[in-house]
């Protein structure tokens, strides 16, 4: 649907001009005229040009490697360009305020030039793949376009050579003050990483757990054979143990006192008196000196068995008898068994250490990654701290060998000439550009004119305001297709309201375009009531000058020349035309008929065949009174019993309401608009009167259309050039 509504409006805009030439033609030479005295008052401009080479890095730098950043064309952004950044430069305030002061510029005033005037007449551009700015001025004065191009130059360079300088000053400060704290930041970084090898015992944590797997290898294998070693010892110690009936405390506790000859001798005493005891109390009894004095004796030699024994063996055991005499066997396996036991819990200390010592590794083994991640942190540190500190000496040695050197990287390679010829002509550009805003201006003129009025200028706009069915569309006769007039209106044709008398275009020229529209306007009025043939037709029209005379004049004898017998009636008393039209006396007519004045059948007269005209007669002072009376309608009752068609011209619906009056006694009202006198204001005046008087309105006819004018005129017109033949009377002649 959007290239349809562009098409069409597209069609409306062409309307629009064609309606509003004239106007859009005067502004269009106006402008015009004024481009070409501007060009005629314009006086020659030379320009001047020079050339700079622009260089990625300074002379010295590419040579030395030394300060190569310092002055390098690289952009700040992904989407720049270096080249564009120094034409910024080149056209910055500072250097062109530089340029106009030293230069003395002035405008066409007399006034120092101001800067924006002074960029206008400057051009700095690139010189497509190739690292060369073009820098060129123009001047009415050649001298002075060289001079600016070649100070400009100038200038540039000497800011480029001391922006260069400044930034490598401003990079050695710079670097000397992170110096020191880059040294410092070196030092702490090695003295944390001598601290952390000290801290943890490390010297190479590689070899350490290359070593430490083979250690822990060997300390496993040598547990396993301890532990085999203990399984055998332990095995011997039980078996002893269940031999001597005793642990191996109690063995060595044995062999300890059967080795002692103190307590021996004092359990041999003991056992003397012990068994000597027992011998007397079989002869004695117990309350005999001689048993209580051996009881005495047994009792001291027992606190000194025990004393012998405690000094030997410690605290002395409840159970002690058999530990003293152990016999001459039980020696040999108490030894044998206190080597065993020696040897086992030697071998049960040697499992304990090893595992002891096996825990140990694996414990230092298990930590050795996160001291590699630590060592390793600690070492990276030290060689970013050690490289960010070489980094920055080899900086600020290059820099200050940088800020000595005394070369941009920028140089002239043309300079600018004293130009001999002027620049081309802009006339014919100026011209051109003239002509495109005179055409714009011209349009716009238009678009202006054509918003500020109101009035209707095409069939669509009518019948869309009207909303009544179109009858019939009638082209403009050429007698009235004046253009020339007031040009803020557009020209529709519509010069006379009415054709000069005589002139019926349908009797005329029947072979024309606008007497065959009239026929399709017949054709449609008879179409419109097929079940009721019309008898009676008012014509009106919205405002005067619209041509409802000249319609009604041009139906009736159409329908006349097709054998019916019609009546045309001038109801117009304001300001009648038909009989001028039809060039006829009005002395007797319509008024006269209706005071009585006369018979309506004398007052007729024969126009054409078939077709009779009642003119207005006298002007009467009141009209409205005899048009509202009962004698009208008596005699319309008499006109449509003898004739077939009666047409009743009426007065305009803004002058009079005769037409509604005579509509309510006819078969409906015709009414008639015409492109460029009606206007929307009117058309809605005309729609509430025929509203509010309940007329039956037939249709509507749009007359004097000219077809140019008209988007579609294609649908409403026949070619002109097939239509058209020569009448008659021209062929007679001929």
């Amino acid at each position: 649907m959007e290239p349809a509504e562009t098409g069409i409006e597209l069609q409306q805009y062409w309307q629009i001009i064609k309606r509003r030439w004239l106007p859009a033609l005067i502004v269009f030479a106006s402008i015009l005229a004024f481009v070409s005295y501007s060009i005629l008052k314009e006086k020659p401009i030379y320009e001047a040009e020079g050339k700079l080479l622009l260089k990625k890095a300074t002379a010295g730098a590419s040579l030395t490697e030394v300060g190569k950043e310092i002055g390098q064309l690289t952009p700040a952004a992904e989407q720049s360009n270096p080249l564009t950044t120094e034409i910024e430069v080149i056209r910055s305030t500072e250097l062109v305020d530089k340029t106009i002061n030293k230069l003395h510029l002035k405008d066409e005033t007399g006034k120092r030039l101001k800067t924006k005037d002074f960029l206008k007449k400057l051009t700095v551009a690139s010189v497509r793949g190739a690292d060369i700015l073009t820098l060129s001025y123009k001047s009415k004065s050649p001298k002075q376009a060289a001079e600016v191009v070649r100070y400009l130059m100038d200038i540039y360079l000497e800011n480029n050579l001391k922006v260069n300088r400044l930034e490598a000053v401003s990079v050695r400060q710079f670097i000397e003050k992170k110096l020191p704290a880059a040294e410092n930041l070196m030092r702490l970084n090695a003295a944390a990483l001598s601290d952390f090898k000290e801290k943890n015992k490390v010297v190479n944590l590689e070899e350490e757990a290359k070593s430490a797997v083979a250690v822990m290898a060997q300390l496993e294998s040598q547990i396993d054979d301890a532990k085999s070693d203990l399984v055998k010892a332990t095995a011997k110690s039980e078996a002893f143990q269940k031999e001597l009936q005793m642990n191996p405390q109690q063995a060595l506790t044995a062999s300890n006192l059967s080795q002692s000859s103190a307590v021996q001798e004092a359990l041999k005493e003991y056992q003397q008196v012990e068994r000597q005891l027992t011998l007397e109390k079989n002869r004695y009894q117990e309350s005999s000196p001689i048993i209580t004095r051996l009881e005495t004796k047994k009792a001291s030699l027992k606190a000194l068995l025990d004393q012998q024994i405690q000094q030997i063996v410690g605290p002395v055991p409840q159970q002690y008898d058999e530990s003293l005499q152990i016999g001459e066997v039980k020696p040999k396996l108490i030894e044998e068994f206190i080597k065993v036991d020696v040897e086992r819990q030697g071998l049960a200390d040697r499992v304990s250490i090893l595992s002891n010592a096996l825990v140990g590794y694996k414990q230092r083994v298990q930590s050795l990654p996160t001291l590699e991640k630590q060592q390793r942190q600690l070492s990276r540190k030290l060689e970013e701290a050690e490289f960010a500190y070489a980094e920055l000496q080899k900086k600020l040695q290059e820099i200050r060998i940088a800020e000595n050197q005394k070369v941009g990287n920028a140089r002239i390679i043309q300079q600018a000439s004293l130009p001999q010829e002027p620049v081309a002509s802009r006339k014919s550009l100026m011209l051109v550009s003239g002509a495109m805003l005179g055409t714009l201006a011209g349009i716009a003129a238009a678009l202006v004119l054509e918003s500020q009025d109101k009035s209707v200028k095409t069939i669509d706009e009518a019948r869309d305001l009207f909303g009544l069915t179109l009858l019939g569309v009638i082209p403009a006769h050429k007698s009235e297709k004046n253009s020339w007039g007031n040009f803020l209106r557009p020209s529709s044709g519509n010069g006379d309201s009415e054709p000069s008398p005589g002139q019926i275009v349908v009797k005329d020229t029947p072979h024309t375009s606008i007497s065959a529209a009239y026929r399709m306007l017949q054709a449609n009025l008879r179409f419109l009531c097929s079940d009721k043939e019309l008898k009676v037709i008012v014509v009106s029209s919205s405002l005067p000058q619209e041509g409802k005379s000249t319609v009604a004049a041009n139906l009736a004898a159409t329908v006349a020349q097709l054998g019916r017998k019609v009546l045309l009636v001038d109801a117009d008393m304001h300001r009648p035309v038909q009989h001028r039209i039809w060039d006829v006396p009005n002395q007797v007519g319509l008024s006269n008929a209706i005071v009585g004045q006369a018979q309506w059948q004398s007052a007729i007269a024969p126009v054409m065949d078939n077709l009779d005209l009642l003119s207005c007669g006298v002007i009467p002072p009141n009209p409205m009174a005899l048009l509202d009376s009962q004698r009208i309608t008596l005699l319309i009752g008499q006109f449509a019993s003898n004739y077939d068609l009666v047409i009743i011209d009426t007065p305009s619906l803004n002058v009079a309401a005769d037409a509604p009056i005579l509509g309510k006694k006819a078969d409906g009202i015709l009414m008639v608009a015409r492109p460029g006198v009606l206007y929307s204001g009117s058309v809605a005046f005309a729609k509430d009167l025929l509203k509010k008087s309940n007329q039956h309105v037939l249709g509507m006819v749009v007359n004097g259309v000219v077809p140019k004018n008209e988007p579609h005129s294609h649908y409403y017109f026949a070619n002109e050039s097939y239509t058209q033949v020569q009448s008659p009377s021209k062929q007679k002649k001929a």
